[in-house]
């Protein structure tokens, strides 16, 4: 039994079974990447609620496992040397568990650079202005006088959704066969509901993105893997 006594993350969140992998998340966009990964790959894992409030995100015992005070994080007990692997970032997290398992990666190195592609697609690109038109456009930054910066965002949006619809003409998934990179992206794309935004940016005229998105949220992993872990600590 591995012994995850000494990792401080432990005192606030502790693990019950310290033999398989701790995801410390929220179901978040960013959060249910990992959690439907783990649920396709089917690796086992424990899951811990760790809300979006200061009180967890930047408490001393999540700090020391991801200094960036960003959900998700995962410490993996069994790593690729016999000793836990600690890490954070979505998109590093989803590139180590595709490599853990041998799935969702491609099966030559022409696939997986093609998969790590859009993967940064999404992580660089599709997830940071997605979540600024959220900012701009349903929270705090919606009431701001000056619509310059929501506008900027919702330009943005439109031009990404464009590119990934054009890419999607003809395909199923964004690379080939499913992967990381649909788990990566896909989720970013339901947020548009989230934050109220389908219509500004006219998500229902890019009809392949669209499909694609419907596609994804019919898989049963996916399907599980968006309620992992509750919103609410149990």
């Amino acid at each position: 039994m591995a012994d995850l006594s000494h990792f401080k993350i432990n005192d606030k969140w502790p693990a019950k079974d310290p033999g398989v992998l701790q995801l410390y998340s929220f179901p978040t966009p960013n959060g249910v990447k990992v959690s439907i990964a783990l649920e396709e790959m089917g690796i086992p894992y424990e899951a811990h609620t760790v809300t979006l409030s200061d009180a967890d995100v930047k408490s001393p015992e999540f700090l020391s496992l991801n200094p960036n005070n960003k959900i998700p994080a995962i410490i993996d007990p069994n790593g690729p040397d016999g000793a836990p692997v600690t890490l954070f970032e979505s998109g590093a997290i989803l590139l180590y568990l595709a490599e853990k398992s041998g799935k969702l990666h491609g099966s030559n190195a022409a696939e997986k650079a093609q998969i790590s592609q859009w993967l940064m697609f999404q992580m660089g690109g599709l997830g940071p202005m997605f979540g600024q038109l959220g900012f701009f456009y349903k929270f705090a930054g919606s009431q701001w006088e000056d619509k310059r910066p929501q506008q900027r965002y919702i330009d943005e949006a439109k031009r990404l959704l464009g590119v990934l619809d054009g890419v999607l003409e003809g395909k199923t998934w964004i690379a080939g066969d499913y992967s990381i990179a649909d788990i990566a992206i896909a989720p970013w794309l339901r947020a548009l509901d989230f934050y109220e935004a389908k219509e500004v940016v006219g998500f229902a005229d890019h009809k392949n993105a669209a499909a694609y998105l419907e596609r994804f949220l019919e898989r049963p992993a996916v399907a599980k893997g968006l309620l992992i872990p509750p919103r609410e600590p149990s």
